[in-house]
Formats: C-alpha cells, sequence, structure tokens
C-alpha cells in the first residue's frame, strides 16, 4: 500500500506552477490538430482507403454487408463492424449535403471522415477526465509546504490533466493515424474511455462499472480480439488484492456482463447470416497470435521509442519516481494499460502502428505524472528542447517545399524529384498564407517563452504540443498536394476503369491475381471494380512490378495463354505495375 507518510511523496510543487491554462487554447489547438490534413485529400491505402470502402459497400451493397463488413466482394474478416456502422450512417446522412459543393465521391470521402471528431473528441475528454480524476486524490499530491503555498487539489488535479491531454496530442506516431478512415481513431478513442472509466469506479463504482463494460465492447466491436484484448486484460488487473479497486472487485463483474451481452448481440446474428465470414474472422483473429520471436522484438524496440515519443521517457520516469507508490491508483491504472498492449502485442504475428497506439494515452497520462517530480532546471531544459526540436522541423518542412518550388537547394530538389516524378509544382496561395500564419503563431509561441518565463509546468508540454500541431499544419497546407500525388490511386483505377469499358465483354467477368488490400479497395472506391472469385474469368487484373516483367517472371501460366490489354501504375511509384490481362 502506498505509504501514510507524506515526505514520502516524490511531487514538489508550489501554487504558481498549477496556474490555470486558458480553456480556449487547449479547444483551438484541438480543433486545428484534427481538422488539418483530415479533409481534402484522397484516401490513402491500405487502413485508410480500405475502412472507407467498407462503408461505401455497405452503403450500396446486399443487406449483410452492414452487419460483416467487406470491400466490394472481399470479406473483410478482420475488424470489427463498429467503425462500418458509424462511418455508413455519416454518409448517408451527410452525403447529400456535401454534394450540393463538389463530386458524389468526393462528398461520400468527407462524410465518411466526420466521425474522426466524434472519436478525437471522445479520446480528448477521456484523457483529461480520467487524468483529473486521478490527480485530484489524495495520493499523488505534493508534499505539504511548511508555511503554506502548495496548489489546491482542484488546481493540481486541472494541471495535471492539462498535461495529460496536451502529451497526447504531443505523440508523434498517432499524429497521421488519428486522421484515417480506419479503426485506430475509434479504439484509441474506447481505451481511453477504459481509462476514464477504471479512474470514475473509484468514486462512482456503479457508473464507472457500466461506462467500463461498454468500453471493452466497443473496443471489441472495432478490432476484434487484436484491439480488446490488451484492454480487457488491464481492466482484470486493475483490481489487484494491493490496488484501490480490490474493493468495487465485484463492480467489474458488471463490467464483463455488459461486455459480453453488446458482442453478443452482434455476434449471434453475424454467424448465422454468415457462418464463411465468422469462421474467416476467428482464423484471422487465432493465427495473428504466436510465441515472441526475435525479429518481432527487435521491431518494436526500435520503433516504439519514434511512435511514442515524447513522452515514454516521462512514463519511465513517472514509474520509478513513484515506484513506492506503484499500486496508488494514479500510477496502478496508467501502468496497467500500458503494460498488457506491450505484453500482448510481443504475442503477435506482425504488430505494427494499430497495436502500438494503444501505448500512446497511459504513456501520456504517466508522462503528465512525472512532472511534478522534476526540478525546475530539468524542466527549462525540456522546454528548450522542445523549441529547438519543433523550430528545426518547421525549417525543414519550408526549405523542402522550397527546393520543391525552386530546385533549389540542388541537392534536395534531386531528392525530391526523385520521390514526385511526374508532380508538378504549384502554387497555392491560400495554403501559402496558411503556413505562413501558423509560423508566425509558432515564432510567437517562442518569444513568449523567451521573454515571460512563466513558472507554470505545462508550459513544456505547451510547446510540444504547440510545435507537433504547427509541423502537422505546414506539411498539410505546403506538402499535401505532393503527397497526395505521391499516395492516391485515383488516376490508376481510373485509367484502369477506361481500360474495363473498352475490353470487358457483356457479363465477362474480373479476377484478381497478387492483388494487395490497399490496392483492391481503392480501385472499388474510386470507380467501383469489383472482382470475382471464379476460376473461369477470362479478365485477370495482376499486380506485379517492372523487374520482374522484365525478367519473365510475372507470369502465373503460361505466358503464351495471356494477352496484356493494359499496362498501368502510379508514376511516382516505380515498383509497382498494373496489367490487365486476357486468358484463354
Amino acid at each position: 500500500m502506498p505509504s501514510n507518510d507524506p515526505r514520502s511523496t516524490p511531487a514538489r510543487l508550489t501554487t504558481p506552477a498549477t496556474a490555470k491554462l486558458p480553456r480556449s487554447f487547449l479547444l483551438l489547438l484541438g480543433v486545428i490538430y484534427i481538422f488539418s490534413g483530415l479533409f481534402f485529400r484522397d484516401p490513402w491505402k491500405t487502413d485508410d482507403v480500405a475502412g472507407l470502402a467498407t462503408m461505401l459497400t455497405a452503403l450500396h451493397g446486399t443487406g449483410h454487408a452492414l452487419l460483416l463488413p467487406q470491400i466490394g466482394t472481399l470479406a473483410y474478416a478482420q475488424n470489427g463492424p463498429l467503425i462500418t456502422w458509424v462511418g455508413t450512417f455519416s454518409i448517408w446522412l451527410f452525403e447529400p449535403l456535401f454534394e450540393l459543393f463538389t463530386t458524389p465521391l468526393d462528398a461520400a470521402i468527407i462524410a465518411s471522415r466526420l466521425p474522426n471528431l466524434l472519436w478525437f473528441g471522445l479520446l480528448l475528454w477521456s484523457v483529461w477526465y480520467g487524468t483529473y480524476l486521478l490527480g485530484r486524490r489524495p495520493e499523488p499530491q505534493p508534499l505539504a509546504l511548511p508555511f503554506g503555498g502548495e496548489p489546491t487539489v482542484r488546481d493540481y488535479g486541472r494541471m495535471i490533466a492539462d498535461a495529460a491531454l496536451l502529451l497526447t496530442i504531443a505523440t508523434v506516431g498517432i499524429l497521421w493515424r488519428t486522421h484515417e478512415t480506419s479503426e485506430v481513431p475509434a479504439l484509441l478513442a474506447f481505451q481511453a474511455l477504459a481509462f476514464y472509466a477504471a479512474a470514475r469506479m473509484l468514486d462512482r463504482p456503479f457508473s464507472g462499472a457500466i461506462t467500463l463494460g461498454v468500453a471493452l465492447a466497443a473496443a471489441f466491436l472495432t478490432r476484434g480480439w487484436i484491439g480488446s484484448l490488451p484492454i480487457m486484460a488491464a481492466a482484470a488487473c486493475l483490481c489487484a488484492p494491493r490496488s484501490a479497486l480490490w474493493r468495487a472487485k465485484h463492480w467489474f463483474i458488471v463490467s464483463a456482463v455488459i461486455c459480453a451481452a453488446f458482442i453478443l448481440l452482434w455476434w449471434i446474428p453475424a454467424d448465422r447470416v454468415s457462418p464463411y465470414w465468422t469462421h474467416n474472422w476467428w482464423l484471422w483473429n487465432i493465427d495473428s497470435f504466436t510465441w515472441p520471436r526475435y525479429r518481432v522484438v527487435l521491431g518494436i524496440l526500435r520503433d516504439l521509442p519514434w511512435f511514442l515519443w515524447p513522452t515514454w521517457p516521462f512514463a519511465l520516469l513517472a514509474l520509478w519516481r513513484w515506484r513506492s507508490w506503484l499500486f496508488a491508483p494514479h500510477i496502478w491504472i496508467p501502468a496497467m494499460f500500458l503494460l498488457w498492449p506491450l505484453i500482448i502485442m510481443l504475442c503477435l504475428a506482425d504488430p505494427f502502428e494499430p497495436e502500438y497506439s494503444l501505448m500512446a494515452v497511459p504513456s501520456a497520462a504517466l508522462a503528465a505524472f512525472a512532472l511534478p517530480t522534476l526540478r525546475r532546471g530539468v524542466v527549462n531544459s525540456l522546454d528548450w528542447f522542445a523549441v529547438m526540436c519543433f523550430s528545426l522541423t518547421s525549417a525543414t518542412v519550408w526549405l523542402g517545399w522550397i527546393a520543391l518550388q525552386t530546385g533549389w537547394p540542388h541537392q534536395i530538389a534531386n531528392n525530391i524529384a526523385r520521390q514526385t516524378t511526374g508532380y508538378t509544382p504549384r502554387l497555392h496561395l491560400l495554403a501559402l498564407a496558411m503556413a505562413g500564419i501558423i509560423t508566425v503563431i509558432w515564432i510567437a509561441l517562442v518569444r513568449w517563452r523567451l521573454y515571460v518565463k512563466p513558472q507554470a509546468l505545462w508550459r513544456g508540454t505547451v510547446l510540444s504540443a504547440s510545435g507537433l500541431v504547427v509541423t502537422w499544419v505546414l506539411l498539410v497546407t505546403l506538402w499535401m498536394p505532393a503527397l497526395d500525388y505521391i499516395r492516391t490511386y485515383r488516376p490508376v483505377s481510373a485509367q484502369l476503369a477506361a481500360a474495363l469499358h473498352e475490353y470487358q465483354k457483356p457479363g465477362e467477368c474480373l479476377r484478381a491475381f497478387d492483388l494487395g488490400l490497399g490496392q483492391r479497395a481503392s480501385f472499388f472506391v474510386f470507380n467501383g471494380i469489383k472482382l470475382s472469385y471464379r476460376p473461369d474469368c477470362t479478365l485477370i487484373l495482376q499486380q506485379t512490378t517492372p523487374r520482374q516483367v522484365a525478367r519473365g517472371e510475372e507470369a502465373f501460366a503460361d505466358p503464351a495463354a495471356a494477352r496484356v490489354l493494359w499496362t498501368g501504375g502510379r508514376a511516382a511509384d516505380r515498383q509497382e505495375l498494373f496489367r490487365l490481362l486476357r486468358v484463354q
């Protein structure tokens, strides 16, 4: 149990360090963060366009496509149906409105991303309020000063919650993932909701248990066992005998019942509608788990520090500084939500960013509780590191854009040209003006830190979160046309659709060979191209590489029996080639 001796607390803080951060600043920063890069671009492979494809299939396809996610004729038996439900409803409701201003396809793309605003709002609210509930408890309170001057419980909890929210925004790895039409934004939101529910159970166990059950079920319906098992395992360990939630252990049974009920409400009709889909769903989930492997562990150790930057060093520091208070709720709850995603990740065959994302919220919450334990000199050093780091990244974005537009510096321009083959740079004055404004705001923020010298402990998190947002806005405003050109499949999909219009005979089916999921989803989204699984289809869409074609290694059958009708690909991708073939 935590020590009752207040002198053992590692937190040392005075009232000026918990000065209130304006709510308008937090709101503005969150709005800029989520709106930048969310609209006015094409969906990119793989998760982004696959999520949209399931929504369009559910909206325009067969009835069971809403219950069981599909991409055209492909059973997408990987994730759950929740984001498909919400996205389909959003497209159905808002697409007619957006069609007044743009094409039907672009209207559907815009409408499909509106749920991201809901997921992001739920994420930030849950992180803030969950951390606030933990921060105002007696265990994390700073040392009482001999003559007073320590912050009030409310001010201290609010400062910790603000820091956790800002550190969540500052996490580098989730920046792009929160802007894509995939399961990751929803999964992040439901994990954060489970975190809040656990904190709420400390004082209101009934409402906390209900919220926890809903969050666990929603996580399962979002990403199956891979996404929900880490959250469920963490929730199960929260009521360990020495933890503060041990007294509320019977309420976890209520959460489990609610979770199971919601899951069965989907699973039973799903299994009756298509046993084939549910069987493949089980196989995919089971096959995703394996014994820890050397290469997987090395990959996690290599990628995870970059993904969780800058929160993970502070999260580890919090665990060390509060080691005598390990079972205190403000450490135990986020530590369990941090530990179990890592454990489950080690047992996955191919863990990557969707799995890494589950460590972002608890890492930010733990990092926030490390801040009151730092000396002032260390905090100042971190402030200047954030200033230098994000000033450098912003300058790099500007330098790259100048090279793209003018061809100078030559070496940088040549490197960019190799990655953007065929792209013609255009000067967008509105985007340039927005980039200039956001750069001036960053300079003003740095000047504020130089001359005002604030004592508030949240100043470093403000600089980190603002710096990342500034860099992101610069990328969106200056580089989005080039990035969209590199990553979109819209032009090659239109070429393929034109070729099919010319060569496909009435009633002739088209099947795929070596075609990736992202490419399949892109062709369906942009031009409604559906691929059959019939082995007797005489039209074949093949994905290969120019090198394989040059070496004669691309044939899947007798080359003499196949006639090439069309070849195409993205100009910026020299390793990808599509061929439309007719076999005899």
